[in-house]
């Protein structure tokens, strides 16, 4: 059974950036696999990775749009993007050296983190993409 499931809710109207969203959930939902079938360090390694490097490039995408936009959220956007970055970062140093990590902890954190940021702060800015010509 998938952490995460994407819901039209989850929508900014935004095709590039919704689709971003939905491989950032599976992607999440790939590693949340990984963990409950109790697949090697190496594979929770490679997942977390793969989850990471697309983190940074979809906040890079949005980060894009807000400067291009004069998006006035962008710095407290930003600051949330940045932490949310540290945190996974900390976990794959962790897990890399073979430090105890608490999966369902991690897993929480990242479903909840995910879907509260994309229903709550990714759409405050739909609109003001939306009226620049994303769509």
């Amino acid at each position: 059974m998938p952490l995460l499931e994407w819901t039209d809710k989850m929508s900014v109207g935004v095709g590039e950036i919704d689709n971003q969203h939905k491989k950032l959930i599976h992607l999440i939902n790939a590693f949340h696999d990984a963990i409950q079938s109790g697949k090697g360090k190496q594979v929770l390694e490679n997942t977390l990775s793969k989850l990471a490097d697309y983190t940074v490039y979809h906040f890079q995408t949005e980060e894009k749009y807000m400067k291009q936009f004069a998006y006035d959220g962008y710095v407290p956007h930003k600051v949330a993007h940045d932490e949310f970055t540290k945190k996974v970062l900390i976990h794959q140093v962790d897990l890399k050296e073979n430090r105890v990590i608490e999966p369902d902890a991690l897993m929480a954190f990242l479903r909840v983190w995910v879907t509260n940021h994309i229903m709550d702060m990714d759409r405050q800015y739909s609109e003001i993409f939306i009226k620049g010509g994303l769509k």
